[in-house]
C-alpha cells in the first residue's frame, strides 16, 4: 500500500507547523517515522504544493530522500490524485501531516480491511469517528477522485473526502471503529499549544 501524506506550510492557525519540532524532531518526521513502522506500507509520498511557501519543506524532504509530489495548493483532491497517478497507485492511504503520533497499527488494520473489502471506494475510521483526531486513516480509490473532481466545490477540493461522505449513498464506504480509551481527545497539531501537549504525552509514556 502506498501512503500519501497531505502537507502544507501555510496553515492559517499555525504556519510551518509541519517543520516545528517535538522533542527536537520536526512534526513531519514524526509522521513519517510512525508510518514507516508498518511493514504493510510499501512507499511513502508527501504531497505538497508547488508554491514557494513549501520550498523549505520540499528541501527538507528531498535532503532525506523522501519522495514528494508538488501540485495545486488549494485543490488538495487533485494534488492527491495526481500524486497517486504519478506513482501508479490505484488506491492510496491518506494521512495528514499534522498527525505526529499516528499509530501504525491503525494503518495496518485499515490495510487488512481493504484486502477483505477490495472493491470498496473508501475505507475509513472517521465516518462515524470513534478514534481521536490525529489517528485518522482513509484508503481511497484513486479513480473515484478523478471521476468526481468536476463535481466538487472549493471546500470539497480542500478537504477531499467530505464530498464522498456527504454523498455516501453513491459510494461504497467501509468504516471501522475502536473502543480503546485514549489519553487525549486530539493528537493533531493545530496550534502551538498542541506541541507542548503532545510533548508532555510522549514524555510521560
Amino acid at each position: 500500500m502506498i501512503v500519501i501524506i497531505q502537507a502544507r506550510s501555510n496553515s492559517k492557525r499555525f504556519k510551518n507547523k509541519v517543520l516545528h519540532k517535538i522533542n527536537k524532531i520536526p512534526v513531519i518526521q514524526h509522521v513519517i517515522d510512525n508510518i514507516s513502522k508498518s511493514k504493510k506500507v510499501k512507499k511513502i509520498i508527501v504531497a505538497i504544493s508547488k508554491n514557494k511557501i513549501d520550498d523549505i519543506l520540499a528541501n527538507y524532504l528531498l535532503a532525506r530522500k523522501i519522495k514528494i509530489y508538488r501540485g495545486d495548493l488549494n485543490n488538495v483532491a487533485k494534488r492527491l490524485y495526481l500524486a497517486a497517478k504519478k506513482f501508479n497507485a490505484k488506491k492510496f492511504l491518506r494521512i495528514s501531516a499534522d498527525s505526529p503520533l499516528i499509530d501504525y497499527k491503525i494503518i495496518d488494520r485499515a490495510i487488512n480491511i481493504n484486502q477483505k473489502y477490495s472493491s470498496y471506494d473508501l475505507i475509513t475510521n472517521l465516518y462515524p469517528r470513534t478514534f481521536p483526531k490525529g489517528q485518522s486513516v482513509e484508503i481511497i480509490k484513486s479513480s473515484i477522485i478523478k471521476k468526481n473532481l468536476k463535481y466538487m466545490d472549493e471546500l470539497d477540493k480542500e478537504h477531499v473526502t467530505k464530498f464522498f461522505y456527504r454523498k455516501k449513498f453513491k459510494f461504497q464506504i467501509k468504516n471501522f471503529q475502536t473502543k480503546k480509551k485514549y489519553k487525549l481527545k486530539n493528537y493533531c497539531v493545530d496550534y502551538i499549544k498542541d506541541i507542548r501537549k503532545i510533548e508532555k504525552a510522549i514524555n510521560c509514556d
